[in-house]
């Protein structure tokens, strides 16, 4: 089940692992991704906090993790290519994946049909 935050990152937790990227939504609002700054493996990650940076032609922004874990694998095609963020932000273009603690909070975050009730409200 995939889950958002008002910052429009999305989320996936399989266990105790947590896959995040940014909606749709944001990819259309930034417009060409052209640089992603992806953190280092090891590193720890506070919900709220900055897990990666992304570049557009129209400005730049930070992906905040929904979420506190470990920085354990990080998306390096999107080195390479960033443009991935934009063909397929909720798969081929996710950021990061961090370790979580068993039954971590999620209750803050969005269904799918919350979040797009969200986005109709901007």
């Amino acid at each position: 089940m995939t889950l958002y935050s008002r910052d429009h990152e999305w989320i996936r937790i399989d266990g105790n692992v947590a896959t995040i990227g940014i909606s749709q939504y944001a990819q259309a609002q930034l417009g060409d991704v052209v640089f992603v700054d992806l953190p280092e493996t090891g590193k720890a990650i506070e919900k709220g906090k900055e897990a990666a940076v992304v570049e557009s032609v129209k400005a730049a922004s930070e992906v905040y993790a929904p979420i506190s874990g470990t920085v354990f694998e990080v998306n390096a095609a999107l080195t390479d290519n960033p443009g991935l963020v934009n063909e397929d932000p909720e798969g081929r273009g996710w950021f990061v994946k961090l370790h979580v603690p068993q039954g971590t909070d999620t209750s803050h975050l969005l269904s799918e049909a919350d979040y797009k009730a969200y986005l109709d409200t901007l």
